[in-house]
């Protein structure tokens, strides 16, 4: 995508942050979003600037002349032409990428100290030791990597797009003479057609639901499929044709897809005009049992289209942007268009200082967003962007085809933007008042639990094992914003050692290899952490009693740590929510009431540990299982297990059956589908 006469600077910083000076002048990455030569600063803030250059970390007695003294050397080996740079602290922590179309002319704007700059700006100087600076062929290769260097490094200056997960498609395969049609994320490798993307996997799924009501196409796994020699459930209650055993000939099952495909294809009306001809047509034949399946699917494709809510007329293949900034923060709604459907939204927070423009947001924004995305044909913004024109080039290179970025000022189009514009001034209000309800619960706790200060990181574990097989202990973080799954962690237990069911010993496990981590961190990976959100923990919680927090003190003991409060939460009697008593080093037991806020704050911490350890145990258990097949039921011989395979197919079949559903296979008992099924699905301990 980027490149120069001698190397790919894309995958040389992909390798290294520092990967870019073997032959190339230090570098930087992209232009700042504000030219520091031109615009003014903010009285209040230059007022606290004092403060702020020291929560920036910079060192020395002046560091503002110290930052401007180090962007003067780069100034001096900076070239004239396009490239990227990257300002980093004593640290070589990347504190800010930027691109230029005249990257010299650039960094000399950031070296004027007598040009006045925005508080941002300056204690992004006052920080910055180090520039480095990769040189492209154009401004749109800068652009390009501009993006993707924020996203890989998250520097601490930049706008930074989160919670940044790949979208599902629907993918109708082509490499089988039956089609099967399935939700997929990730690289489309696989022959067929894929439509997308929709918002969400529930999306994604309740389209698939209604799609097979209405054409009747499979959604079972080739393996399975090649193994039936009788229609499935699915066949009874009519979502598929049956296929598998020939229950419709490959023409009538070629013709079903067809009319899928021209469905999510943005033929919605000929589709729909097709089945009620047929249905017509049926019924004047006094076929009425098949005319009422016609009316079914019918009622199917309605559902659908009323599930997706507002469908344009004039706009064909499109995504919306609007962005609504409130108490500091920033909320982006995206909706996607695609073959005149809505195909669903979802509301984006980027990280982002409150000086920052909602221009300035929405630009960084697209360029991070469109990075290992596929651009539609339009993409609609409810503000005008400083470098639309150049996003627009950039993406149209991207893509392989003109993509138009606009801000529309009349007609459904503007309409369009217009409703995502309340739907983000809507999510941000939600976000907001979760966050205050947050802050009002973490204060509550610390004052509940006699905490120096309210917490802005706790940390709560739980382990989890059958027998002591297949342990594994689990990490769940939680903060001002709520559950912050990007830092949650899962520890298979390595330790030979330990007596199986010693919950004393896995949990040290756990604790040493978290904390010893932490102590010292590793080198690789430390520049992508969010600069924003603390590490260390203030409060630790495990599930038990006194005797689970005075070994967990123990283990804290050996390791130094005396700045973390510990705490334990017992079950009450008969594991009773509601009930539990809470247990803190140096202090007489606490119990709350029933309904205290922060009791019912700490359940939901424990029962989030306690879901995220038991999907972590199950997938490792399922693992094993798949690989050791069926040898491990006991009482289970090899006629059976041919059995068991020769009537559902595949293993997974397996595991999904019912005590009932087994029962039902030749040669197994009651009793013996009981054991089989308790196998599959046992009680973690």
């Amino acid at each position: 995508m980027v490149h120069d006469s001698t190397d790919n600077p894309d995958d040389r910083a992909r390798k290294s942050p520092q990967a870019a000076t073997n032959d190339t002048p230090p570098a930087g990455l992209a232009a700042p979003d504000v030219d520091p030569a031109t615009t003014g600063g903010d009285d209040e803030d230059d007022a606290l600037l004092p403060d702020i250059l020291e929560e920036s970390g910079a060192v020395g007695e002046e560091p503002l002349a110290t930052g401007h003294e180090a962007i003067e050397r780069a100034v001096r080996l900076a070239p004239t032409s396009p490239g990227v740079y990257r300002m980093l602290n004593a640290n070589a922590d990347v504190l800010y990428v930027g691109k230029a179309k005249n990257v010299k002319k650039r960094l000399s704007n950031y070296a004027r100290q007598s040009a006045p700059q925005p508080a941002r700006i300056l204690r992004m100087i006052a920080a910055t030791v180090t520039v480095e600076i990769v040189s492209t062929n154009t401004e749109t290769e800068a652009l390009l990597l501009e993006a993707n260097l924020i996203k890989q490094l998250r520097p601490r200056f930049n706008v930074q797009l989160r919670d940044d997960k790949s979208f599902p498609y629907i993918l109708i395969t082509g490499d089988h003479w039956a089609p099967q049609i399935l939700k997929h994320r990730g690289a489309q490798t696989r022959p067929g057609r894929y439509f997308g993307p929709f918002a969400s996997a529930g999306a994604v799924n309740r389209t698939i639901t209604a799609l097979q009501r209405a054409f009747l196409i499979r959604s079972c796994t080739d393996s399975f499929f090649e193994s039936r020699t009788r229609p499935c459930l699915l066949y009874q209650i009519r979502r598929c044709a049956g296929p598998c055993t020939r229950e419709i000939d490959f023409g009538g099952y070629s013709t079903l897809v067809r009319e899928a495909s021209d469905f999510l294809s943005g033929k919605s009306h000929a589709v729909k005009q097709e089945l009620a001809g047929e249905m017509e047509k049926a019924s004047g034949e006094l076929e009425f049992e098949r005319a009422a399946l016609y009316r079914d699917r019918l009622a199917a494709l309605s559902a659908i289209q009323s599930q997706q809510g507002i469908n344009p007329r004039t706009v064909e293949e499109a995504d919306v942007f609007a962005i609504h900034q409130e108490g500091g923060f920033s909320c982006v709604e995206v909706f996607f268009f695609r073959t005149g459907q809505n195909w669903g939204n979802r509301a984006y927070f980027p990280r982002a200082e409150k000086t920052f423009t909602p221009e300035e947001v929405l630009g960084s924004f697209l360029a991070q967003f469109y990075d290992d995305k596929p651009p539609p044909k339009v993409i609609l913004l409810s503000h005008e962007i400083e470098e639309s024109e150049l996003l627009a080039n950039a993406l149209s290179i991207k893509a392989g085809h003109k993509v138009e970025v606009t801000a529309p000022k009349r007609g459904e189009k503007k309409e369009l933007v217009a409703h995502a514009l309340t739907n983000a001034r809507e999510a941000l209000g939600r976000k907001l008042a979760d966050t205050a309800t947050q802050s009002r619960l973490l204060e509550a706790m610390a004052t509940t639990l006699s905490l120096p200060h309210a917490p802005k990181r706790i940390e709560v574990y739980d382990n989890s094992h059958i027998q002591g097989t297949n342990a594994v202990g689990a990490m769940i973080v939680a903060g001002p914003d709520g559950f912050v799954k990007n830092q949650y962690r899962k520890f298979n237990i390595k330790s030979e050692g330990i007596t199986p069911g010693d919950d004393f010993a896995m949990m040290r496990e756990v604790l040493e290899r978290r904390f010893k981590r932490l102590i010292n961190p590793p080198e690789e990976g430390a520049k992508a952490k969010d600069d924003d959100f603390p590490q260390w923990p203030d409060l630790v919680i495990i599930d038990g009693g006194r005797g689970q927090l005075n070994a967990v003190r123990e283990i804290f003991a050996n390791l130094g740590l005396t700045q973390v409060s510990l705490m334990s939460v017992a079950k009450g009697p008969d594991r009773d929510a509601g009930r539990e008593t809470l247990f803190m080093p140096e202090r007489e037991a606490i119990k709350l009431e029933p309904r205290d806020p922060v009791l019912y704050f700490i359940q939901r911490l424990r029962d989030e540990a306690h879901r995220f350890v038991i999907g972590s145990h199950r997938k490792l258990r399922k693992k094993d299982i798949r690989e050791a097949g069926l040898q491990e039921i006991p009482g289970i011989g090899p006629s059976r297990k041919r059995a068991l395979l020769h009537h559902f197919g595949t293993l997974k079949e397996i595991e999904r059956a019912s005590i009932a559903d087994l029962g039902k296979v030749p040669g197994v008992s009651a009793e013996s589908a009981r054991r089989i099924f308790e196998y599959f699905h046992p009680q973690p301990g």
